[in-house]
């Protein structure tokens, strides 16, 4: 099992570089970082608050930070024209002499897309637009010349060089819904999905019918999670975070409880898991120190036993 650490597209520059520095430092797997243009709102009105461009920062990490693997978490392809994630991702995986995973997704922020004026067709037109676009993809970091002909995006003995110094630079897809899952247990190199261990389990099944559906042996898929975490010290904190955090998504207790919660995700068969810092403290120095506490307290005993 490898941990990941999940800084907010909120954070400073200079926040993001110190996280980055100490994990590296510490033993942590790998960066993820959100690609979004702007803060979700509960009413689709524009997000106020800041949000930093998600290719520029993993590139500025992958310069700065020799060690940390590097994941967009994840791309919508709405937003994003797969030959220009295709380049990214190539750019950056050389910059970082081979550390970079490409999560993409459907899209589904509506307001971004209606700020900025991007398209976000119905599910089903969004759907197949992606399966269109991670065909291309994996077309452009494979292929020394692509074609494609589709709805919406056409390929002519298209180049993509320099290719990504890996072979291949995996490619991610967060999803659950049932079409969605069919398409990247078609052409993905890993699955990603948000949830606690019970939420995992049901999901994970609902991936493998997808596998056995594509015909793809599922433990060729690499699998990820994420969820929120709340690190208590008493059972009272404990008992009402439990109450309060959102259910499906949250992992609640003291270090001893949290590194049962993880185990399962690892009796899973789950490779990774990546910790959000939203719920990990008010200001930098108190989320870099839940940061160094989940590591030395809850990741260090999984990866010890």
């Amino acid at each position: 099992m490898r941990f990941s650490v999940w800084p907010s597209y909120e954070r400073t520059w200079e926040e993001v570089l110190g996280l980055a520095t100490v994990a590296e430092a510490s033993g942590w797997h790998g960066l993820w970082y959100a690609d979004h243009l702007m803060s979700n709102t509960d009413d689709d009105s524009p997000g106020a608050g800041p949000a930093h461009e998600g290719w520029t920062m993993l590139a500025a990490v992958a310069a700065a930070v020799p060690r940390l693997r590097l994941t967009s978490m994840v791309s919508p392809v709405t937003i994003h024209h797969p030959v220009l994630l295709a380049k990214r991702a190539c750019t950056v995986d050389r910059i970082s002499g081979g550390r970079v995973t490409l999560g993409i997704g459907a899209g589904w922020q509506v307001n971004e897309h209606a700020s900025y004026g991007f398209q976000l067709p119905e599910p089903k037109e969004r759907v197949d637009r992606f399966d269109e676009a991670i065909q291309v993809i994996q077309l452009l970091l494979r292929d020394p010349a692509a074609s494609f002909e589709g709805r919406w995006f056409t390929l002519q003995e298209a180049p993509c060089e320099p290719k990504p110094v890996q072979r291949p630079l995996p490619v991610l897809v967060g999803t659950g819904s049932p079409r969605m899952l069919r398409i990247t247990a078609r052409h993905a190199d890993e699955w990603n999905t948000w949830g606690d261990p019970a939420q995992v389990r049901e999901r994970t099944s609902l991936f493998e019918r997808a596998c056995e559906a594509e015909d793809r042996d599922p433990s060729t898929v690499r699998r990820s999670v994420q969820a929120l975490v709340f690190l208590t010290d008493d059972d009272a904190t404990t008992a009402k975070l439990r109450d309060r955090a959102p259910a499906g998504r949250s992992l609640v207790g003291r270090p001893s409880e949290l590194v049962d919660l993880v185990g399962e995700y690892v009796a899973q068969g789950v490779d990774e898991m990546a910790v959000p810092d939203f719920t990990l403290g008010d200001s930098p120095a108190a989320r870099a120190e839940s940061c160094a506490r989940f590591w030395e307290e809850v990741a260090a005993e999984v990866v010890a036993r």
